[in-house]
């Protein structure tokens, strides 16, 4: 069954939905994570989103990272290798009702870092950009509500603009 688009309205249970699975996650990684970050849609206050918490782990090391795979199996994770961004570990839950995803870097990858937390941030302080985006999401779910290439293909220009207003705000390029 593919996947089915919904964006919804803000959840303020998103935080604690975050720092619960975040718990877990640290507790598998254990010395190997540097930090933890809650980004995407669901880190930005009143913005629209899929119902999908975004992790981002920060680790020493990648390799001792892929040790851990069955553990995260265990919670109820789909460990899918770097899934189309080099030097990322991408996990799911949920199948195709996707719940959680991770996307864990090592902490020398500071370019995929900062535009993670540089979009998270730009968006929480500049609320023209995070009702666009919402109100684009929100569309782009009621024409493709089966179709995820669809859905992200038609978010693909604004998130590339967005991302070079952000990185540039954070002083960053």
């Amino acid at each position: 069954m593919a996947q089915h688009i919904i964006v919804t309205d803000y959840d303020p249970r998103w935080p604690a939905e975050y720092e619960k699975e975040s718990e877990k996650i640290k507790a598998i990684l254990g010395e190997n994570c540097v930090a933890i970050y809650h980004i995407g849609s669901t880190a930005v206050p009143g913005l629209a989103a899929k119902p999908i918490i975004d992790i981002m782990p920060v680790v020493r090391s990648l390799e001792k990272t892929d040790q851990k795979s069955s553990e995260f199996e265990k919670e109820g994770y789909e460990y899918l290798g770097e899934f189309g961004i080099r030097g990322r570990r991408y996990l799911r839950k949920g199948q195709d009702e996707r719940t959680h995803q991770v996307h864990i870097f090592e902490e020398k990858n500071k370019a995929d870092i900062t535009r993670h937390l540089a979009v998270r941030d730009y968006l929480r302080t500049h609320r023209e950009a995070a009702e666009q985006y919402g109100c684009l999401k929100t569309e782009l779910a009621k024409v493709y509500p089966y179709d995820i290439e669809g859905y992200c293909d038609g978010k693909e220009e604004f998130v590339k603009k967005l991302e070079q207003e952000a990185l540039l705000w954070k002083g960053e390029q």
